[in-house]
């Protein structure tokens, strides 16, 4: 496949999107300008009756939430590579033949006013376009005194460990984008949650992030509502309470770390576990108010550990909470080396890993 293919140019305005666009009396070409729609307030209830559940996996509600954004916004709009015959893990399988190549196409195109869904094949791929996302669509806002947004941007990124990736597909690089304001970073640890989350950050008018775990694409299965419906971001979820540590995460590593709350409570130790979901921005006043609860906090994350959103976590409840801690904020993440292949194991943070720094923690 074409080099130029593998970077996403965001800023390319490219023929297929200047057919749908309308062309000036002067023969140039005109962007369609859109007004903003507001988006409702209200959400629906995934439980609320009649809604009927379906056991499916993580990359099926991608495909789920993709096909009800199309389907209820003539807005919207997919492209990346190869997302035309479903993409590389056929989350968007069916979208091209239901919606059409004008909505659904393997080419980059410009985002101005149109819901534009783009996906980046993998997360590591994602570096040409940074210039875009973080210089571009993080300040159009700011840059327009408020009075433009970037009409609802969201970029898929399949992100971590597979098992098999190696350097070049197995990256975590959330935290370069936590560093911008005027963009959100999400980041779902299940189907459910990936179909809601997603949903949401199609219709907020600010420019998202969107990490999905690769690794629980087939082997997340849960009950996933069938229709729409939406999770809020920035409002992290309590998923096992507990009194003697808050373990903070997101993503894949959510089940792991549940694994290590498990084998803590063979040894008598309760643990508070949480799933940020939204890094940025973050709800602070959810992981402050169980730190204040437990006294202790641990972090982990594929991401390596110097300059990981980890750190940023560690310090702001830090200032927070300093009083109230019983020991020092534990970190468990990946190491500062380059993603291993053959010594991904040792490279990861495991279950053991973050059950001796529960213990080491709480032993304080």
């Amino acid at each position: 496949m074409a080099s130029s293919l593998r970077r996403c140019n965001l800023g390319l305005i490219l023929s297929r999107f200047q057919s749908i666009s309308g062309r000036s009396s002067n023969g140039g070409t005109r962007l369609r300008r859109l007004s903003t729609a507001m988006i409702s307030e209200e959400r629906v209830s995934p439980y609320s009756e009649g809604a009927g559940n379906k056991s499916i996996n993580l990359f099926s509600a991608i495909n789920q939430a993709l096909h009800i954004a199309l389907e209820t916004d003539s807005r919207a709009y997919v492209f990346g590579e190869d997302v035309g015959f479903g993409g590389v893990f056929r989350c968007t399988t069916g979208l091209s033949d239901r919606f059409g190549k004008q909505r659904v196409f393997n080419t980059p195109l410009c985002e101005q006013g149109n819901r534009a869904i783009a996906e980046i094949q993998f997360a590591d791929y994602i570096f040409p376009a940074f210039d875009q996302i973080v210089n571009e669509a993080a300040k159009f806002r700011y840059r327009s005194g408020n009075q433009f947004n970037c009409g609802g941007l969201t970029i898929r990124a399949p992100y971590g460990a597979v098992g098999h990736g190696g350097h070049y597909h197995s990256q975590s690089p959330e935290a370069f984008f936590c560093h911008v304001p005027g963009i959100k970073v999400v980041i779902p640890r299940s189907p459910q949650q990936a179909k809601g989350l997603l949903l949401s950050s199609i219709r907020d008018p600010n420019p998202v992030v969107f990490f999905e775990p690769k690794w629980l694409y087939r082997l997340a299965v849960e009950e996933v509502p069938e229709n729409d419906y939406m999770l809020p971001l920035s409002e992290a979820e309590v998923i096992r309470e507990g009194s003697d540590i808050t373990l903070v995460g997101w993503g894949a590593q959510l089940s792991v770390m549940e694994q290590a709350c498990v084998e803590a409570e063979k040894d008598g130790i309760s643990c508070e576990l949480i799933d940020l979901k939204t890094l940025i921005p973050w709800d602070k006043e959810k992981i402050e108010s169980s730190v204040n609860k437990t006294g202790r906090l641990l972090v982990s994350h594929e991401a390596p550990i110097t300059g990981g959103f980890g750190a940023e976590i560690s310090a702001s409840i830090t200032e927070r909470c300093f009083l109230r801690l019983e020991a020092p904020v534990a970190r468990v993440c990946g190491l500062d080396t380059p993603f291993p292949l053959v010594f991904e194991p040792f490279y990861l943070p495991t279950k053991n890993k973050i059950l001796d720094a529960i213990k080491s923690t709480v032993n304080y």
